[in-house]
Order: C-alpha cells, then structure tokens, then sequence
C-alpha cells in the first residue's frame, strides 16, 4: 500500500502584490510551504490536482474572480480547501460562498492568529479529504479484480440477501455461492460482512 499522500502547500490568490507578501510571510515564518498568484488564470494555468495543499484566494480580482474560480474548481472536482480573503463589504458574499464549500473566509486587515488558525483547519481538512479519496481509489482497485460472476454475488450480498436467495438468482450451488463469497472476502482483503459492506459500498455503482 502507498504511502498517505499529505496536503503540503498553501496556494494564494491575489491580484494585490503587498497583500500576497504579507501572507507569504506570516505563513512563511509559521513554517508554512508557500505559492503565490496573481491571478485566477494563472494559478489554473499551473494548478495540479496530483499535488494537493489549501487555497487562500481573494473574492474581489480583474478577470476571474475568486468566485468564478471557486467555481471552476467545484466543475474540475476539486477537493481542495478554499478560504477567501475579503474587504468589509464582501463579507455577505464570503458568506455564500461558504454554503459552496470554502471553509471560511479571512478578512482584512488579517490577524496572524486567525489566520494560523483557519489554515491549520483547512490543512486537517485537506488530509481528511485526500485519506477518504485515498481509501476510494484502493477499494475500486481491489473492486476491479472480482469477476463478472463475483460482481453478481457481491451486488446480492450487499442487498442482504441470502446465500440461499443469491444461489435461486443465479442459477448456482449455495456451495458456489460460498465459494465466490470467500474469493471476493480474499480479494477485498475483509474478514467480516461490515467490513465487506465498507468496501463495496464505497463504489456508487453497487448499492442497496
């Protein structure tokens, strides 16, 4: 199994060069890995899902927004965290763009301690969200080696039926049917129906 893959980069957007230096710096000196942008387009232009980190970006930019680039984001899947940097009249706008999914907004002038503690939050959040897709790319994986015929009896399995009930659905032995129920329990790498449960229901197309 791979390593955990850890969010590691703090990404800020801004068009205003003295506000990415003062953020630059505080993050810096907290010990902080820092990428600064000018703009929506040109961090898009190097944005990189492989390599994960957090996102402090300005609502308020010439050209792409830091709305519209919430926006693009949320279309790509994009699971990293956003905080928005904001002016005193942007705070009813910050709001929303909450219910879309930032995790908080930060607003002028910054407070080191706010600011320390909402990064060090987006940061646990990214590292939960990458362990969740982590753990979905390997139960897929471990998914993708059953067998047609494993496929079947997992999907019945998941519907709570019984090894009985799944053998008159196929047309097939209950032995059959332990035999496959202990092939998929190998390959999915599970000891228990809880966990076999976990694993096939982490894939949208098997479900109850």
């Amino acid at each position: 199994m791979n390593a955990p893959q850890t969010a590691s980069t703090v990404y800020i957007v801004d068009d205003d060069e003295a506000v990415r230096d003062s953020l630059r710096w505080l993050l810096e000196a907290n010990n902080y890995r820092v990428r600064a942008f000018p703009s929506g387009e040109s961090f898009l232009a190097e944005y990189d899902e492989q390599r994960p980190g957090v996102l402090i970006v300005d609502v308020r930019m010439p050209g792409m927004s830091g709305l519209e680039l919430q926006e693009q984001l949320i279309a790509r899947k994009s699971s990293m965290p956003i905080v928005f940097i904001t002016g005193h009249g942007d705070v009813p706008m910050a709001v929303s763009t909450i219910k879309k999914g930032a995790i908080d907004f930060l607003e002028k002038p910054f407070d080191e301690t706010d600011l320390r503690e909402i990064v060090g939050r987006m940061f646990e959040q990214a590292n939960e969200r990458l362990s969740q897709a982590q753990a979905q790319r390997e139960h897929e994986a471990m998914l993708a080696r059953l067998t047609a015929r494993e496929q079947q009896v997992l999907e019945r399995i998941v519907a709570g039926r019984l090894n009985k009930q799944i053998a008159d659905d196929l047309g097939i032995s209950i032995k059959t049917v332990e035999a496959h129920r202990a092939n998929i329990m190998e390959k999915l790498q599970v000891t228990t129906v809880a966990d076999l449960m976990k694993v096939a229901l982490s894939k949208p197309e098997i479900s109850v």
